[in-house]
């Protein structure tokens, strides 16, 4: 058996002088739970009114709707800021269209309400 190592967690070996630094990590980040069925639902909801309120809007409207789209996700692994930032960006440009932009709003509600 001599000569056969198995590391787990954190392996760090010092062979003499000063200076050492690093350290082997041997750890591997926890997968990221998929999204449930009802936020991948909320947010394929959200997107075909964005894609339907779009040839409604002024062009500038359109273009930070544009740039706001591809962070709204389900993904978890999006980073969380930026997926909040587009929500509310979009919710934003739905209030300054009235009634038609009513339902945009309550679904990033929706949305944000699955995120928590």
């Amino acid at each position: 058996m001599s000569g056969t190592n198995y590391y787990y967690g954190d392996n760090v070996n010092m062979h003499g002088g000063s200076g050492n630094t690093g350290m082997i990590k041997n750890q591997a980040p926890a997968p990221a739970a998929p999204a449930s069925p009802e936020l991948q639902a909320a947010v394929q909801e959200l997107l075909d009114l964005l894609s339907e309120l779009r040839p409604r809007i002024p062009a500038a409207s359109a273009q930070a709707l544009d740039d706001s789209v591809p962070g709204i996700t389900a993904d978890p692994a999006a980073p969380a800021q930026e997926r909040h930032r587009a929500l509310l960006a979009v919710a934003g440009i739905a209030a300054t269209v009235g009634a038609v932009g009513q339902p945009i709003v309550e679904a990033v509600n929706r949305v944000l309400e699955l995120l928590g």
